[in-house]
C-alpha cells in the first residue's frame, strides 16, 4: 500500500507574505502577509538603479537599496534580492543575490550589483554584493524570503508566490505591481518617497531621479534616512479561537477574514504542509469548542517559535486532506496569514491528558450514510467528536502500547485504551464495522526523532503535541515532545511443520515482487517461506510482477521474477519449487501500473504433482467437468475463473490448479480480489462510511462461489482450497457471498476472536488474507504466521497463512 505522509498536503494558490513588527519585544520577525497600502510597516525595496557604469553614469555599479520604516531592525537572514529581465521568455531565469545582516530601524541597506565599464564614483560600502547586471531601463526586482531562485514569469504567478515580500517592475517590465515604474535610465534610478509609500502600483510609488544609494551605516549621497512613523502596539480583535472553531466541524467564520486573533504558539511544522498552531490560554469553558487553530503559511517556513504570543489575521478556511470528495473531515485553519509577535518565551497552555477513560467508547455519531459535518459536537459521547473538539489543541499521553508499527513516514499507532480488544501479541483487533476501536491514535513526530516501534512495544514517558487531522489515519498527535520506545519482545512466528502424510498449503502476498527489487527482499521473503512457513508443499503467491516490474513496455512474462524467487528459496535451504501461472493481458489486472501482477502457484514436486491440462490462457475460462468416473476434473489446468467477466475488470483473475497428493486430487484456487481503494474512510465525515469497492469484491466472491459450487455438485467429496488476499474482512459481505451455501469454511473464524488478523492498518489488526476449505477437508490445522504486519522492518505488509490436512 502506498502511503502519503500527512505533512505532505497538496494545496492550491500559495499564500502571500509580509513582515510585521513584533511591537512589545522591540525586535522584528518576518511572517506571512497579504499586500498592503501606504505606508509600508517595515522592509521594502526603496531604490533600483541599473545604469551603473553605463554611458554618462557617475556610479560604477548597479545597486538595489532596501528600506525599513519600522522601529525595530529587520532581519535579512535567509532572504535575497532577485532580478528578472523586463520581457521574460519561457527560458528566462531569476538571478539571485543572498542577503545577510539586518536593515536598521528607519534606515537603508545597500546591495551592490554588477560593475560597468564607465563611471568614476564607487558606491558607499555595500551591505551585500552580487554580480547581477541589470538593465538601466527595464526589469523586475524582488525582495524574497528565500535564497532559491523564483520560477514565476508573469505578474499573476508572482503575486501568488508566497516567498515574495516586495516587487518592483520598471520601464516596460511584464512582471510588476500595477503599472511599471518610469524614469529609469543610465543616470537615473527609480525610488520610493521618504515614507516608503506602497500602494501596490509601482508607477505611483516610484519616481525617476538621480541615484542616491544608502547603506546601513547611513553612508550615501542621497537624502537622510526618513523619520519612521511610530507603529502602534497591536491589540486583540473581537474574535477568539473558540469563536472561529465553533461547536460543529465547520467554522461559523468559514470563508471570512478575521483580524488579530490572540494565541500562544504551541507547535511549528517547517516541512511539508508548513505552518504553526496557536492556542488561546483563556478558554471559554465549552467542551465542544476547540481552543487551538492551525495557521497555514504555504511555502514559507514559519518564523515564529513555540512560546511566542501572537495576534494573527487571515482568512478562515476548511481544508479537506485528500479533497472533499475523499470523504475526509476538514481542518479549520487560517490561510494567507499576517501575524504580530507580542512577546516571546511564554509558557504554553497545559496539554490535556488523554488516558484510558478520556476518549468515549463509541467511535462516531451516525448520519445514515450522510455527513456529520453540521451536527453539534458531543465530545462526551463520541471519540471523533472529542478529537474534533480538541483540533489544534495540545494533548498529552503517557506510557502507551504500540498497536501499529512505525512506518516509513515515522508514523506510529498507539492505543489509549489498553483493554480494548487486545491481541495476544499486543495489537488491537478489529471485530466488526460497528467497533473500529476508539482508543487508537496516530503519533507523528515534529521533533525529528525517529521511532522504530513494533506492535506490543511501549511508547514510554510523555508524548505531547497539537491534535491534527490527515486523510491517512485521521486524527493524530503532531508530537513536539516524543516518548521513547521500550521493546515488548515481539518475535516472528514459526509455523509447525506438517507430518509427512499432511498436505500443507499456504498463501503469501509478496508485495509487488519483481527483479528491480533488491536481492535482500527476495532473500527475506525466501527465509519466510523456508523457516517461518516450514516450506509448504503448495504456496499461492499474490503480487508477482512481470519481468521488468513497473516499466510499462508491454512485457507480461514473469519467469525471471519467479525463477529469482525460487533460487532464493533454494539458497535459504528450501526445496526446488516448480511453478505454474498464466500471464495476464497487458495492463488489465490492476495493481501498480506496468507491473502486471498475477497469482502464482509454487509447488514442491517431491511432494505433489501438478496436473497439467493444456488450453488455459488469459481469456479462457476454466470449468469443472466430469472425469467419467463419478469424479471431477478441470477443463484446463492451470486456468482462470471466467476471466472476461466484468467482475474482474482491472483486477486479478483467480488462478485454479489441480494437484495430486499421494494420488488424491486437491483443487487450489488462488485469489487477489480488488483493493479497498475508493472506500470512504472510517474516520471521515460520512458515518457510516460507504464501502464502494465492496460491490466488485462481492461480484468476484460470487464468481468463485459459483465455480466451487459447480465443482462440488459433480463431486461433493472434492477437496478444494480457496485462498489469497481477498482484501476484506471475515464479517464482510464479500466473505458472506464466498461462503454462501456452506460450500466453503473460512478458517480465520476457527481461531479465537482476538487472533483473527493478518494485516495491520491504522492501528487495527484485521483480516484481509484468508484460507477457505470445502467440507471434505477434515480437521484442518490452520495458522496465521505473523512475520510482517506487526514489525517496522516488514518485508511485505501482509502476514502469510498455512493450512495442513490429510
Amino acid at each position: 500500500m502506498t502511503r502519503i505522509p500527512p505533512a505532505l498536503r497538496g494545496r492550491g494558490a500559495k499564500a502571500l507574505l509580509v513582515a510585521l513588527p513584533v511591537g512589545l519585544t522591540g525586535s522584528l520577525v518576518a511572517l506571512p502577509f497579504t499586500a498592503q497600502a501606504a505606508p509600508t510597516s517595515d522592509a521594502a525595496i526603496s531604490e533600483v538603479y541599473g545604469g551603473g557604469g553605463n554611458s554618462g553614469a557617475s556610479y560604477t555599479n548597479d545597486f538595489i537599496e532596501l528600506g525599513n520604516a519600522a522601529t525595530a531592525p529587520f532581519d535579512l537572514g535567509g532572504w535575497s534580492v532577485q532580478y528578472l529581465s523586463g520581457s521574460p521568455t519561457a527560458s528566462s531565469k531569476w538571478q539571485v543575490t543572498p542577503l545577510t545582516g539586518a536593515i536598521p530601524a528607519g534606515g537603508t541597506y545597500l546591495v551592490q550589483e554588477a560593475k560597468g565599464s564607465g563611471g568614476d564614483t564607487a558606491l558607499p560600502t555595500p551591505d551585500a554584493s552580487g554580480t547581477i547586471s541589470m538593465s538601466a531601463t527595464t526589469g523586475t526586482v524582488a525582495l524574497v524570503h528565500s535564497t532559491t531562485a523564483l520560477t514565476c514569469l508573469t505578474a499573476a504567478d508572482c503575486a501568488a508566490d508566497g516567498t515574495i515580500k516586495d516587487l518592483v517592475g520598471f520601464g516596460t517590465a511584464v512582471v510588476r505591481e500595477g503599472s511599471p515604474a518610469t524614469g529609469a535610465g543610465n543616470t537615473t534610478s527609480v525610488s520610493r518617497d521618504a515614507k516608503f509609500t506602497d500602494t501596490d502600483d509601482n508607477s505611483a510609488d516610484f519616481t525617476g531621479s538621480a541615484p542616491s544609494p544608502g547603506n546601513t551605516a547611513g553612508g550615501g549621497s542621497g537624502d537622510p534616512s526618513p523619520t519612521p512613523t511610530p507603529t502602534p502596539t497591536p491589540t486583540p480583535g473581537s474574535l477568539r479561537i473558540h469563536d472561529i472553531q465553533g461547536s460543529s466541524r465547520i467554522s461559523p467564520q468559514n470563508g471570512k477574514t478575521v483580524t488579530s486573533v490572540p494565541g500562544v504558539v504551541t507547535g511549528v511544522r517547517s516541512t511539508g504542509s508548513k505552518g504553526y498552531w496557536i492556542q488561546d490560554p483563556e478558554p471559554d469553558g465549552n467542551p465542544a469548542t476547540s481552543e487551538g487553530l492551525f495557521v497555514f503559511t504555504g511555502s514559507a517556513t514559519p518564523l515564529v517559535k513555540v512560546g511566542d504570543s501572537v495576534l494573527v489575521s487571515g482568512k478562515v478556511s476548511e481544508y479537506y486532506p485528500g479533497g472533499k470528495s475523499s470523504g475526509s473531515q476538514s481542518v479549520t485553519e487560517l490561510t494567507g496569514p499576517t501575524a504580530a509577535v507580542l512577546s516571546t518565551g511564554n509558557t504554553v497552555p497545559a496539554a490535556e491528558v488523554i488516558d484510558s477513560s478520556t476518549l468515549p467508547d463509541a467511535y462516531a455519531p451516525q448520519a445514515q450514510g450522510g455527513s456529520i459535518e453540521s451536527l453539534e459536537l458531543q465530545p462526551g459521547a463520541y471519540a471523533l467528536d472529542w478529537l474534533e473538539a480538541h483540533e489544534g489543541m495540545l494533548v498529552q499521553i503517557g506510557d502507551s502500547r504500540v498497536v501499529g508499527a512505525t512506518n516509513a513516514y515515522n508514523e506510529t499507532w498507539i492505543t489509549t485504551k489498553p483493554a480494548q480488544n487486545p491481541t495476544p501479541r499486543g495489537g488491537t483487533v478489529l471485530t466488526g464495522y460497528d467497533n473500529p476501536n476508539s482508543g487508537r491514535l496516530l503519533v507523528t513526530s515534529l521533533t525529528g526523532d525517529q521511532l522504530k516501534a513494533n506492535v506490543g512495544d511501549t511508547l514510554a514517558g510523555t508524548t505531547a503535541g497539537p491534535v491534527d487531522y490527515a486523510n491517512y489515519g485521521g486524527y493524530n498527535i503532531q508530537a513536539t515532545t516524543l516518548g521513547t520506545v521500550e521493546p515488548g519482545g515481539l518475535t516472528p512466528d514459526v509455523a509447525s511443520k506438517g507430518k509427512s502424510n499432511e498436505l500443507s498449503v499456504a498463501t503469501y502476498n509478496v508485495e509487488n515482487l519483481d527483479p528491480t527489487d533488491p536481492q535482500s527482499k527476495f532473500d527475506r521473503l525466501a527465509q519466510g517461506i523456508v523457516t517461518n512457513l516450514a516450506a509448504p508443499d503448495i504456496v499461492s503467491l499474490e503480487e508477482i510482477q512481470d519481468d521488468n516490474g513497473p516499466k510499462d513496455d508491454g512485457t507480461v512474462t514473469a519467469g525471471k521474477t519467479i525463477s529469482q524467487f525460487i533460487d532464493a528459496i533454494k539458497a535459504a535451504g528450501g526445496p526446488s519449487y516448480d511453478w505454474r501461472a498464466i500471464d495476464p493481458v497487458n495492463d488489465s489486472d490492476g495493481g501498480e501500473p506496468g507491473g502486471n501482477i498475477r497469482n502464482v502457484f509454487l509447488f514442491n514436486p517431491q511432494r505433489v504433482t501438478f496436473v497439467d491440462r493444456q488450453g488455459g490462457d488469459s481469456t479462457t475460462a476454466v470449468e469443472a467437468v466430469s472425469d467419467g468416473k463419478k469424479g471431477v476434473q478441470l477443463s484446463v489446468s492451470p486456468g482462470r475463473i471466467d476471466p472476461t467477466s466484468d467482475a474482474w475488470t482491472s483486477s486479478r483473475k483467480p488462478l485454479v490448479g489441480e494437484f495430486l497428493f499421494r494420488g488424491k486430487q486437491v483443487f487450489v484456487v488462488g485469489n487477489h480480489f480488488n483493493s479497498k481503494g475508493g472506500d470512504q474512510p472510517v474516520h471521515g465525515v460520512f458515518q457510516p462510511p460507504t464501502l464502494s469497492s465492496e460491490t466488485q469484491r462481492t461480484a468476484q466472491a460470487k464468481e468463485v462461489n459459483t465455480f466451487v459450487s459447480g465443482l462440488l455438485a459433480k463431486d461433493a467429496k472434492a477437496k478444494v482450497v480457496v485462498l489469497g488476499d481477498l482484501n476484506d474482512y471475515q464479517f464482510s459481505k464479500p466473505l458472506g457471498e464466498l461462503t454462501s451455501g456452506g460450500v466453503l469454511t473460512d478458517l480465520i473464524n476457527t481461531l479465537p476472536v482476538n487472533e483473527r488478523y493478518s494485516y495491520v492498518y491504522d492501528g487495527n489488526s484485521q483480516t484481509l488474507d484468508h484460507i477457505l476449505v470445502s467440507p471434505a477437508v477434515k480437521k484442518p490445522d490452520y495458522q496465521v504466521v505473523h512475520i510482517n504486519s506487526e514489525f517496522s522492518d516488514q518485508t511485505s505488509d501482509h502476514d502469510p497463512q498455512v493450512v495442513r490436512f490429510k
